[in-house]
């Protein structure tokens, strides 16, 4: 049998790809114009031109059209690219700055609009506790495969666990009468991931 080339899978994940962008960008547009609770999952199919089963096959829930983008995945890609050398706190740090580097400015402002939506909307906030499970199971495994170690040692866990502390002790402080500056946003979890990896020490007195 003719072997079947590998260009038309890579044009199926492509066009995944793509309807899975058209959706966020489409929910995104609706929830600025009518707002995130006037705006039905119904809504987002008919603008994205899929049906609402297509809808769900993309994201569980309308909460994850907000919470779930490609930021996460970038940031861990680039962890993986870091030196060996490095702990796992400066390798984080490190790929925090370089998936930031690659945001676009539109992308910066629909990573500063999802923030705003996650910290004022009381449904997106909630789900958003399911989400940082996943992401410290994926921080605690790239940190595993850095080291060698089992992703469920608790010794990883707990400085993956530290990491998002540290990012959500910068990131959650806000005023939802204010909007929210990217750029200075990341400049604080910077900071923060700096100071953790000095330990944390306390001011003196």
């Amino acid at each position: 049998m003719t072997e079947v080339p590998a260009r038309p899978a890579g044009l199926r994940e492509r066009k995944k790809a793509r309807t899975r962008a058209a959706i966020r960008q489409h929910a995104l547009r609706l929830f600025s114009e009518q707002g995130y609770t006037a705006t039905t999952v119904e809504q987002i199919a008919e603008a994205a031109e899929v049906s609402p089963a297509t809808f769900f096959r993309y994201f569980p829930t309308k909460e994850d059209v907000v919470l779930q983008d490609d930021f996460d995945l970038v940031a861990l890609a680039e962890m993986e690219a870091q030196p060996p050398e490095l702990s796992p706190i400066a390798a984080f740090r490190a790929a925090a700055a370089a998936a930031r580097k690659q945001l676009t400015p539109e992308e910066a402002r629909i990573f500063a609009e999802t923030t705003r939506l996650t910290l004022s909307v009381p449904e997106i906030r909630a789900r958003a506790v399911d989400e940082l499970v996943r992401t410290s199971d994926q921080i605690s495994a790239a940190i595993a495969r850095r080291i060698g170690a089992s992703p469920d040692d608790f010794e990883v866990r707990n400085m993956a666990g530290a990491i998002l502390g540290v990012i959500m002790t910068v990131a959650m402080p806000w005023n939802a009468d204010q909007p929210i500056d990217f750029y200075a946003m990341f400049d604080r979890i910077d900071a923060a991931l700096a100071h953790l990896e000095q330990g944390l020490p306390l001011p003196e007195s």
